[in-house]
């Protein structure tokens, strides 16, 4: 009863609260770029786990400070090594929810596929029931998965969408709520047509969804203003966020904000600017700034 309690309590945070979702799920190939731009160099670790033992004590740092808090972020987005690591003696996805109100959710795909088609693919998630397992024993309440579109090719977007939404129901059976990430590349020469090829795909998959299932979408902040505004009315969607995509901060709030109804879902653009070197002062009024900035552009 606990579990089901909590589980309805952050689906009506998720459905209806003002914030937005921290990315904290760099992982593999991109956990190194993340650490340097944090300010840690890879001649400071010399595997993987002493790698990711750093990584956890920035993230670790951004989940325990003040800044990071309830009124302005409503989830954060962790990766499989975060969720089985412990913050102060319990879970990362106990304490998230626990001490900060903030719903947990958890990075499955394991990378991209090689381009075709005009788009990439996620690779097989080879270990998926067995994650999702574990995600239900650490609380976790939800997914996330990526896949790219970098053309405006009908063939590759419709076969992104139908693996994210055939995964997606795998997940959902499991007790999860997916999030669904089909990012449009923002440098695309073809941007706004491979988004109109996206909303009709997504529709698509949404109509034959039944009517108990719910998820969520992560998509790239749209060429045309309040485009997705269809999808983030459908009763199936919990909640549409977007993902800053290569975007600094600054331009990614300022697009964000033309969109109502669209929330942040950012990594980079949360984290830029912080660094190991800073005092926790410094470190706190930095973040808790660019949290009041994303938080802003949120809520249009």
């Amino acid at each position: 009863m606990k579990n089901r309690e909590r589980y309805i309590a952050q689906l009506n945070r998720m459905h209806s609260g003002k914030g937005f979702i921290a990315a904290l799920d760099q992982s593999g190939g991109s956990t190194p770029k993340a650490l340097a731009q944090y300010g840690i160099q890879e001649s400071s670790f010399s595997n993987d786990e002493e790698m990711y033992t750093l990584v956890h004590e920035m993230r670790t740092r951004i989940i325990k400070s003040p800044a990071f808090d309830r009124e302005y972020i409503l989830g954060a987005i962790l990766f499989e090594n975060t969720m089985d690591r412990k913050i102060d003696d319990q879970w990362t996805a106990d304490y998230l929810w626990e001490k900060k109100n903030i719903v947990p959710f958890l990075k499955v795909d394991k990378g991209l596929a090689d381009l075709a088609n005009g788009v990439q693919l996620m690779k097989p998630i080879s270990n998926l029931d067995e994650l999702l397992t574990r995600a239900v024993e650490r609380n976790v309440f939800g997914t996330k998965m990526r896949s790219v579109i970098k053309e405006a090719n009908a063939t590759g977007i419709r076969e992104v969408v139908e693996q994210q939404f055939a995964v997606g129901l795998q997940i959902f059976e499991k007790g999860l709520i997916p999030i669904i990430e089909p990012e449009v590349d923002i440098y695309s020469a073809d941007k706004a047509k491979s988004e109109e090829i996206l909303k009709e795909e997504i529709k698509k998959q949404l109509d034959l969804l039944g009517k108990e299932v719910k998820v969520m979408l992560k998509l790239s902040i749209p060429t045309v203003n309040d485009f997705y505004k269809e999808l983030i009315s459908d009763p199936h969607v919990v909640r549409v966020v977007a993902l800053s995509g290569g975007y600094g901060q600054d331009e990614a709030n300022e697009k964000l904000s033309q969109n109502h109804g669209l929330i942040a879902s950012f990594s980079r653009a949360l984290s830029e600017g912080l660094t190991a070197g800073q005092s926790d002062d410094d470190f706190n009024t930095k973040l808790g700034k660019t949290i009041k900035e994303i938080y802003a552009a949120s809520i249009t």
